[in-house]
C-alpha cells in the first residue's frame, strides 16, 4: 500500500497536533495521573482524530481505514502511551460497534458527541474474575419492561473516571459461554453508576484506569447495540479493530524510540569513540529497525485487507502479537543502551519501559493470540 498526498498531509496535522498540544503537557498528566480528556479530546477532533473512518453525518471524516493506521503511527510519537490508548479507545475500541450497528438515535446521542470531543467514551468487557475469558462475564442485564436493570463490575476501564457513556458488555439471558451476551450503552449519569476506585498502574500513568460498578444501573432496551444475545460476536469484530490499533501505534513508538537511540549512541563517547560505533550497539539497532519495518508491511497489507472487506482475524492476532513482543524488546534495548541514565526516572527511556510492557497484556493477551491463532491453523488449543 503506498500512501498519497492526502495521507502526508494528514500525518503532517497529526503529528503537530502531538508535538503542540499533547507533549508539553505529559509530564504534568503523568505526575497527576490522568490527563483532561474533555479538554484535549475537542482539540483532537478539530484534526479529525475521533472519527476518520465514522459518517460525516455524525461528525466523522468519512475515509477509509488507511487514514486511522497513519493516525495511529503518530500517536505512537506522543511522550505518553496513556495519552494515546485514551484517544485510541475513543475512535477504534469504544466505538466501531456503535458506528457499525447503531441506530440513528444511538448515534446522534453517544456517537456524534464522542467525534466532536465533547463526551469522553469507555468500553467496559473485563471483570474482577474473568479477565480475558470473556465468555465468563457475569456482569448481568435483567430485562424489566422496556428497560435493562444492571448489576455487577467491571476492572482495567480506560477512561473509566471521566467517561461519559459506557459501550457495556453484558449478560442479558441464561444462556451459557458466550450465548446470551449484549453490547449496551450506559450514560455514566445513570443512578446506580459509580467509580469504585482508580487503579495505580506500573505504566501508562496519564491514562485514568478504574473499577466500575454497576448497582441496578438502569437504562431503556433501545440501547442494545445492534441484536439483542449477539453482543459476543459484535465484541469480537470490535476487538480486531481495538488490536489493529495496537499493532498501528507500536510502528510509531518503535520509530520513535529507536531514532532517539540512534541519536543518543551517535553522541555519545565511551572508549574513545561514539557508542554507535560499536558493532553490537549498530547493528542491534538496524535489526529492530529492520523488524519495525517488517509489522509496518504487515501493517499495511492487513490495513488493505480490511479496506477490501476481507475479514482479518487472522493478520491482526499476527499484528497484535508482534506488535506486542516487539515494542518490549525496542524498550528494553533502548533502555540498556541508555545505561544508568536509562534507568533514571527523568530519562524517557524509563517511562516507555514501563509503558510498554501493557501490550502484550492488553486488547488480548500474547496467549490469547496464539490460541486464535491455533485455532485458526486447526489445532486443539
Amino acid at each position: 500500500m503506498r500512501l498519497t498526498e492526502d495521507h502526508h498531509d494528514f500525518r503532517s496535522s497529526v503529528r503537530h497536533f502531538v508535538d503542540t498540544v499533547v507533549n508539553p503537557h505529559v509530564d504534568e498528566w503523568e505526575h497527576d495521573g490522568a490527563f483532561p480528556a474533555h479538554d484535549l479530546f475537542p482539540k483532537a477532533a478539530a484534526v479529525g482524530l475521533l472519527g476518520i473512518e465514522y459518517d460525516p453525518a455524525y461528525g466523522g471524516l468519512g475515509a477509509d481505514h488507511s487514514f486511522q493506521l497513519v493516525a495511529c503511527e503518530e500517536l505512537g510519537r506522543l511522550r505518553s502511551a496513556g495519552v494515546g490508548m485514551a484517544i485510541g479507545v475513543q475512535s477504534m475500541m469504544a466505538t466501531p460497534s456503535l458506528a457499525e450497528l447503531g441506530t440513528d438515535a444511538q448515534k446522534t446521542e453517544f456517537l456524534a458527541p464522542a467525534i466532536a470531543g465533547t463526551a469522553v467514551a469507555a468500553i467496559a468487557v473485563t471483570e474482577p474474575d474473568t479477565g480475558s475469558d470473556v465468555a465468563r462475564l457475569r456482569t448481568r442485564a435483567r430485562r424489566d419492561g422496556d428497560d435493562w436493570v444492571i448489576s455487577g463490575r467491571k476492572t482495567f476501564i480506560t477512561n473509566g473516571t471521566q467517561a461519559d457513556w459506557i459501550c457495556l458488555l453484558a449478560r442479558t439471558s441464561d444462556e451459557g459461554g458466550y450465548k446470551g451476551i449484549s453490547q449496551i450503552l450506559v450514560p455514566t449519569t445513570t443512578p446506580g453508576f459509580s467509580v469504585s476506585r482508580r487503579l495505580t498502574k506500573l505504566g501508562n500513568h496519564a491514562s485514568d484506569t478504574a473499577e466500575l460498578v454497576f448497582d441496578d444501573v438502569r437504562v431503556p432496551v433501545a440501547n442494545t447495540i445492534g441484536e439483542v444475545g449477539r453482543g459476543f460476536q459484535q465484541q469480537m469484530q470490535q476487538f480486531v479493530v481495538e488490536r489493529m490499533y495496537a499493532a498501528y501505534v507500536t510502528v510509531g513508538q518503535c520509530d520513535r524510540a529507536l531514532e532517539q537511540t540512534r541519536r543518543f549512541a551517535l553522541e555519545r563517547t565511551v572508549f574513545g569513540g561514539p557508542l554507535a560505533s560499536k558493532q553490537y550497539v549498530a547493528f542491534r539497532l538496524a535489526e529492530l529497525q529492520a523488524q519495525v519495518d517488517l509489522l509496518r508491511s504487515h501493517n499495511r497489507q492487513t490495513c488493505e485487507a480490511r479496506i477490501a472487506g476481507e475479514d482479518i482475524t487472522r493478520m491482526a492476532s499476527v499484528a497484535k502479537l508482534t506488535a506486542g513482543r516487539l515494542v518490549r524488546e525496542v524498550a528494553d534495548t533502548c533502555l540498556q543502551f541508555h545505561g544508568g541514565m536509562g534507568y533514571v526516572e527523568e530519562t524517557w527511556t524509563s517511562r516507555f519501559f514501563r509503558d510498554a510492557r501493557l501490550a502484550s497484556i492488553g486488547g488480548g493477551a500474547d496467549e490469547v493470540m496464539l490460541q486464535v491463532l491455533a485455532r485458526l491453523d486447526g489445532l486443539p488449543a
